[in-house]
């Protein structure tokens, strides 16, 4: 009779507890869905997870699973996205979801995001080209890393491999998944060339000193399993040039692709240096090859730029940085840090809807101390020698000013990718 007593306690305590743990839970799921849709921050910028509320339980796997903090939060015993916008694609949800209620999509109702029209095996609409990456969809490290290793064994299974005089596949681009593909041919002894318009990294090599980078663990081809959650633009900038040395991979720096043509067996690649005949094709180019323009007039100036590599030299300068997503508030906080440096930051929109919380807590930190101003809901009109004119609320501004770095996000290669046949997709909330 004792020992049913003291386990029925037991028993109830228990579920006591994890009852207290899910209603605190629920409480600061609401109150930060709340905030975060007042200040126009509850819209995901790309890959992020779609719940089905008819098999969601409320267990909060998906909760505890997410790396990135608050995403994701229970409110009536279902799990919900209460920060949307900093929704990285993980992907860790789905795999924790015990009734497979998460799927991952692109994009939502209000805001579409274009994608190339690609299949389960990488491969588009095009027989023989392939797609890895963040121009297929996917920005995380880890991600773009697998999908380059996955979309050479997709294609060192196709027919007529090896054969004749020309390359088995062409890899356009050495960020993340170009440099994993470039591994993986290597590996398996492909006949594959690599170019790449600028240097090793893509994307992150122009990311500024020290920016801490998300990744997941992840199988390296040759290398093997390479530990790493978060870590520095630096960091593994050194690391993948190490691999780079120590493997052999080759990579054909500054080459830059200029046109693709079928042929019979396969393409001709034509780049600024050459022409290759290959049976397929991989593309890594990444979305941000080329950046977005002001289209304004003085935006030809050298003073205008399009990333930051190294804070230090606008010591003492006065900087506009224009945009309001990741790279700008680093851009503009890294900036302000510096010694004499008075930074501007133009945003069009009322609120950061497309940065972290700790780059928005970065800002906020320097307009308490002063070191950076920000104009909301603003567009820059005019670039001039030694200032900027910047509309907002119909007020024209002008701005003292040096440099100009423009953070607006890139351009996908939509024409390119149409010309050569690959069908493009507006996603709405779906796969």
């Amino acid at each position: 009779m004792l020992t049913t007593v003291l386990f029925l306690t037991t028993t109830l305590l228990v579920c006591l507890v994890h009852l207290r743990k899910h209603v605190n839970l629920e409480r600061r799921s609401l109150e930060l869905r709340e905030e975060n849709e007042k200040a126009g921050l509850n819209e995901p910028f790309s890959l992020h997870p779609l719940i089905d509320e008819n098999q969601c339980i409320g267990c909060g796997s998906c909760v505890t699973a997410c790396p990135e903090q608050g995403v994701l939060g229970l409110i009536q015993g279902k799990a919900v996205l209460v920060e949307a916008s900093q929704c990285i694609g993980h992907g860790a949800c789905r795999t924790a979801c015990p009734t497979g209620a998460i799927q991952l999509v692109f994009g939502t109702e209000r805001r579409g995001v274009d994608i190339p029209n690609v299949g389960s095996n990488f491969e588009t609409n095009v027989p023989g080209i392939f797609i890895a990456g963040e121009l297929g969809g996917m920005g995380l490290i880890g991600n773009a890393v697998e999908q380059g290793r996955q979309a050479i064994e997709s294609i060192r299974k196709l027919s007529e491999m090896g054969q004749g005089n020309r390359f088995d596949v062409v890899i356009v681009g050495a960020g993340p998944s170009g440099f994993s593909a470039s591994l993986a041919a290597l590996h398996h002894k492909l006949r594959v060339v690599t170019i790449e318009q600028d240097t090793l990294g893509g994307t992150i090599a122009h990311f500024p000193r020290g920016k801490i980078v998300m990744t997941r663990p992840m199988e390296l081809p040759i290398v093997g399993k390479v530990r790493v959650s978060e870590t520095t633009k630096d960091k593994i900038i050194d690391f993948w040039k190490k691999v780079e040395r120590e493997t052999g991979v080759k990579i054909n720096y500054n080459e830059r692709l200029e046109t693709i043509a079928a042929d019979r067996k396969g393409f001709t690649v034509r780049t600024t240096r050459g022409e290759y005949r290959t049976r397929a094709i991989l593309l890594a180019i990444g979305r941000r090859g080329t950046p977005r323009k002001l289209g304004v007039p003085g935006e030809e100036l050298d003073k205008v730029v399009y990333r930051l590599i190294d804070p230090e030299q606008y010591r003492g300068q006065h900087v506009l940085v224009v945009g309001g997503g990741d790279s700008a508030l680093e851009a503009a906080t890294a900036i302000a840090a510096q010694p004499g440096a008075t930074v501007t930051l133009s945003y069009r929109e009322k609120a950061f809807v497309r940065a972290k919380a700790t780059n928005r807590k970065k800002v906020e930190t320097a307009l308490v101390e002063k070191r950076l101003r920000v104009l909301y809901e603003s567009s820059v009109q005019v670039v001039h020698k030694k200032s900027v004119a910047v509309e907002q609320n119909g007020q024209v501004i002008l701005v003292p000013n040096d440099a100009v770095i423009v953070c607006a996000g890139g351009l996908l290669p939509t024409p390119f990718l149409k010309e050569i046949g690959i069908e493009i997709e507006t996603k709405r909330g779906t796969v």
